[in-house]
C-alpha cells in the first residue's frame, strides 16, 4: 500500500532539481552545476549534495561529466522520469519499479484477454463497482486515483485462469505498490484534470470491453492503456 515518507534533505534538492529539469527550467545537456557550486547555493553538507547528485544519477536525470568543464549535466527524460513525473514518486528502489513495471506491462494482454474469455457475473459485478471508485477517486488528486486504479487491475488480473501469469502479474503489482510514495508533482489544475480524465475514459473502456466479452475492443484498449507510458 502506498505511503507518505518525510523526505531527508537530499531528497528534497533532488526533486527541486528534477522539477527544475521536467518544467524546461533546465534543458538536456545543460550544466546543474559541481558539488562545491551546489554546495554554495544550497548551504548544504557536501554529503547531502553528494547524495542527492546520486539520487539525480540514479534516476536518470542527470550524469557526472568529469574534466575542467565537468559537473553534473541533465540528461533527456527517459521511461523512469516519464513514470515518476506522470503518475507516482518511488523510493530507493527505483530501477526495480521499472523492471516490475516492464514485467506487468509484458502480461497486461494475458490477463485482460483472459478477463474478457472468463469472467463471470460476480467478477463484472466487481469490476464494475470498482469503476464506480476509480471515478470517484478522478475528483480527489492522483495518488487516490493511483490506488483505486491498482485495485481495478488487480480483480481483473484475479479473473484468469492462467495460475501462473496472474500470480507474476499480481506480484509484480504488490511490489509497485510497496514501493510507491504519494505523488509529489505540483502542476496547473486543467493539466491536472486533462490527465485524470483520460485515463478515467481508457480504464472505462477497457472495463466494457472486459464485461462485453469483446476480445478485439479488449486488444485496442490494452494498446490505448499501453500509449499512456505510465504504471497505471
Amino acid at each position: 500500500m502506498s505511503s507518505y515518507v518525510t523526505q531527508t534533505r537530499a531528497q528534497l534538492l533532488a526533486s527541486e532539481i528534477e522539477q527544475q529539469i521536467l518544467n524546461r527550467e533546465i534543458q538536456p545537456g545543460d550544466l546543474i552545476g559541481t558539488i562545491d557550486a551546489l554546495k554554495a547555493r544550497t548551504g548544504m553538507a557536501r554529503a547531502t549534495v553528494g547524495e542527492a547528485v546520486r539520487i539525480l544519477t540514479d534516476r536518470g536525470l542527470a550524469e557526472i561529466r568529469p574534466g575542467r568543464s565537468g559537473g553534473l549535466y541533465a540528461t533527456a527524460a527517459g521511461p523512469m522520469v516519464r513514470i515518476r513525473h506522470t503518475l507516482l514518486a518511488v523510493t530507493d528502489s527505483a530501477s526495480s519499479v521499472v523492471e516490475a513495471v516492464a514485467v506487468r506491462e509484458a502480461l497486461e494482454v494475458l490477463v485482460d484477454v483472459d478477463a474478457g474469455l472468463h469472467r463471470t457475473q460476480a467478477d463484472i459485478a466487481d469490476i464494475k463497482k470498482l469503476l464506480a471508485k476509480l471515478k470517484a477517486a478522478a475528483g480527489k488528486g492522483r495518488t487516490e486515483f493511483l490506488l483505486a486504479n491498482w485495485d481495478l487491475h488487480e480483480r481483473i488480473a484475479e479473473i484468469s485462469p492462467n495460475q501462473t501469469g496472474s500470480a507474476l502479474y499480481l506480484s509484480m503489482m504488490r511490489f509497485v505498490r510497496e514501493h510507491a510514495v504519494a505523488a509529489t508533482t505540483d502542476e496547473d489544475p486543467a493539466a491536472a484534470k486533462a490527465w485524470l480524465d483520460l485515463r478515467l475514459k481508457t480504464h472505462e473502456e477497457l472495463a466494457a470491453a472486459i464485461i462485453k466479452g469483446d476480445i478485439p475492443r479488449v486488444k485496442v484498449a490494452i494498446d490505448s492503456h499501453a500509449g499512456l507510458l505510465t504504471t497505471d
